[in-house]
């Protein structure tokens, strides 16, 4: 139970970080970038174990190490343009309820059974992501434009996030499913992660020298403040399926129900993020689907 907790609130603390990085005005790009150097140097203290580039190379899950560090790169800085443009409840539930998409390809690439109360609450998930998203009409909401009319520019980036999201869960799933055994699987994570840093460190370097951003060397710091935390949600995860493997299936969902929960009222709490009766109505659902899901017979 303490490593289900450990993820819940490790996770969710990643998205609070890109809200704490607009407050203090840290660069949110270098500082995920240099997440990624935390996430690898972490990993590889841990496991004791340095990226092995010229043997894995010849690896047959090598190419999918690839994928999945660029997916890392990009899908972050979405999250955290989400958390800037729509709020930190709003780009929780929609990295969280993703869940269904890799729920939707199980049942066609492995043949999994889906039971009608399933099905059910996956229909509610996406009734739930359309509440949370319905854009807000307190004064001074962004999910408005200048004119009172809706936003869809703050709005379409959660559905990105959504998509997106479920997409690479879905990858995730695939490639451990057919690659990935104990003995490698320290060796492709420390080289996702690898990966990711150098895409992004290439893409810095090239912003920096057309001039387009300075470099912040408290991006530095912050990148390593997110990302050994970063990794250590994914240990603790890891660790509670491992511990829990025979109900797997139940322990995402309650884990992504417990992050989803928990940002929402720190948004709402400390944030002071404006959400609509409509909005809470979603994030209710959000949960009320996800144990569907989880528990569902």
């Amino acid at each position: 139970m303490i490593f289900l907790i450990g993820s819940i609130l490790l996770s969710s603390y990643l998205t609070i970080a890109f809200k704490l990085c607009d407050r203090f005005g840290v660069n949110k790009f270098q500082a995920i970038v240099f997440n990624y150097l935390a996430c690898a140097f972490t990993g590889s203290v841990v496991t004791g174990s340095l990226p092995e580039f010229g043997e894995n190379i010849g690896q047959e899950w090598f190419l999918w190490s690839l994928l999945l560090g660029a997916s890392f790169i990009v899908i972050f800085n979405l999250i955290a343009m989400t958390v800037q443009k729509s709020g930190l409840a709003i780009a929780s539930v929609a990295s969280k309820l993703s869940l269904i998409i890799p729920f939707g390809f199980s049942l066609f690439l492995y043949n999994e059974d889906a039971a009608v109360f399933k099905i059910a609450g996956v229909l509610l998930a996406l009734v739930a992501v359309v509440l949370t998203l319905y854009p807000n009409k307190v004064a001074g909401s962004d999910n408005l434009d200048s004119t009172g009319g809706f936003n869809f520019q703050k709005i379409l980036l959660p559905v990105i996030v959504f998509i997106t999201t479920g997409l690479l869960d879905t990858l995730i799933k695939y490639v451990e499913q057919n690659f990935i055994t104990k003995s490698n699987n320290d060796q492709y994570l420390i080289s996702s992660f690898s990966v990711a840093f150098l895409l992004g460190f290439l893409f810095l370097i090239l912003q920096l020298v057309r001039g387009k951003i300075k470099f912040q060397s408290k991006s530095v710091l912050v990148g390593f403040l997110i990302g050994i935390p970063n990794y250590f949600s994914i240990w603790c995860l890891i660790k509670v399926l491992k511990a829990y493997g025979d109900i797997s299936s139940v322990i995402i969902p309650v884990n992504n129900m417990g992050i989803v929960l928990f940002s929402a009222l720190v948004a709402w709490l400390f944030f002071k993020e404006k959400l609509s009766r409509v909005n809470w109505m979603g994030i209710v659902l959000a949960i009320v689907s996800i144990l569907i899901i989880a528990f569902g017979k």
